[in-house]
Parts: C-alpha cells; sequence; structure tokens
C-alpha cells in the first residue's frame, strides 16, 4: 500500500463516520502548490462554501501560496463564507492528512473565525 492509498483509506474511515453523524463537513485538501476547503452539506450532494488559495484576490494577498500564512487566510475565509450561508458547526474532514502545519492552521483560524469544529 503506498501513501496515497493509506491516506484515502483514512480518509474513507472518517467520512464514514461524519456520514453517522449527520453534520456539515469542513473538507481539506492540500497539494505541494495550493491549500482548498469546502463545507459540505450532510447528505453529501451540495457545496455550501469554499474557498482554496487558486483564488485570485486570494492569490495577489500572499506572497507564497502553500505554507501556514496561505492555510490560516482559507481558514478565515471559509467560516466567513460558511457563516454566510447559516451553518455556524460543522465536522473537520482533515482527508487522511496529519493534523499539523497547514491543516491544522486552517482548522484554528476557522474556529477563532466563529466556526465551530
Amino acid at each position: 500500500m503506498d501513501k496515497k492509498q493509506s491516506r484515502l483509506r483514512r480518509a474513507k474511515r472518517t467520512r464514514s463516520k461524519i456520514r453517522e453523524l449527520g453534520a456539515y463537513r469542513l473538507c481539506v485538501h492540500r497539494t505541494s502548490q495550493h491549500t482548498y476547503a469546502q463545507v459540505i452539506s450532510p447528505d453529501g450532494g451540495k457545496v455550501v462554501a469554499s474557498a482554496s488559495t487558486n483564488e485570485t484576490e486570494v492569490k495577489a494577498a500572499l506572497k507564497h501560496t502553500a505554507n501556514i500564512e496561505a492555510a490560516t487566510k482559507i481558514g478565515q475565509l471559509i467560516a466567513e463564507r460558511a457563516k454566510a450561508n447559516g451553518v455556524d458547526t460543522v465536522a473537520f474532514d482533515r482527508s487522511g492528512f496529519k493534523y499539523h502545519g497547514r491543516v491544522k492552521a486552517l482548522a484554528d483560524a476557522a474556529r477563532e473565525s466563529g466556526l465551530t469544529i
């Protein structure tokens, strides 16, 4: 089993538990160059809010798109957009990534911006 398959196996286990809870899901994905976040409805059929370092206005405000500073900005943005759509409480789906670095920074920024995780 390679690194990606192991990550996807962990993600599958987490997502099945969140599905049992029936909660909105804050899904995070990171690549070597960008960080992405989405708030997905409990039925999994609708993206309520999204933010990424790939957006033009976010790119312009950041020097680099793949660091903790960028992840913090995405966390703040996703919290604002989710709250604007009436979502205050979410379950954190780290997509099998370790909870440190950019993933942790995004979650902490979302919490500080008023989203309950």
